[in-house]
């Protein structure tokens, strides 16, 4: 009997936890759109003044503390993103990053920030030939102080 009035008292719980994750989903839906836009909002700023080789405008993009994992590279930091940046930039590189559309999923991470799964696309030229790839990638994007910064990037799928 008590093991009976367990498992009810365990499915009622398991119904309303469901039945509260299901209301939270669709009365943050205009939130859930707004923060994508916003996210998306900042992948464009960042990744034109990358493709400008504005290394100024480029390391406001990304905390101090900036993990960023590579699937070929290993992990690496805020100084190697940005001398990458830099070395980029100074050899007149024609590498150029855009966002593949329709690819970028954003999800709010409760006080923290937010999270930008996506696909985009590098190209430059190679032997006097255009040569691209399409990689995948995740953003963890921190919003501390009103400012919208990556605290850690996971680029795999090369």
């Amino acid at each position: 009997m008590k093991r009976a009035f367990l498992t009810v008292i365990t499915i009622i719980a398991m119904a309303a936890m469901f039945n509260l994750s299901k209301a939270q989903i669709s009365t943050s839906a205009k939130s859930n759109s707004e923060l994508y836009n916003e996210i998306m909002r900042m992948d464009s700023m960042l990744f034109n003044a990358f493709n400008k080789r504005d290394t100024a405008l480029f390391k406001e993009f990304f905390t101090k503390d900036l993990e960023f994992y590579h699937d070929k590279g290993g992990l690496t930091g805020f100084e190697h993103t940005i001398n990458f940046m830099r070395t980029t930039a100074q050899a007149n590189s024609d590498l150029r990053r855009d966002l593949i559309e329709g690819s970028s999923e954003v999800y709010p991470i409760p006080d923290y920030g937010a999270m930008q799964i996506g696909k985009h696309q590098f190209c430059h030229t190679e032997n006097g030939k255009k040569d691209c790839g399409a990689f995948k990638f995740v953003h963890i994007w921190q919003y501390k102080e009103g400012k919208w910064k990556i605290s850690r990037v996971v680029s795999y799928d090369h």
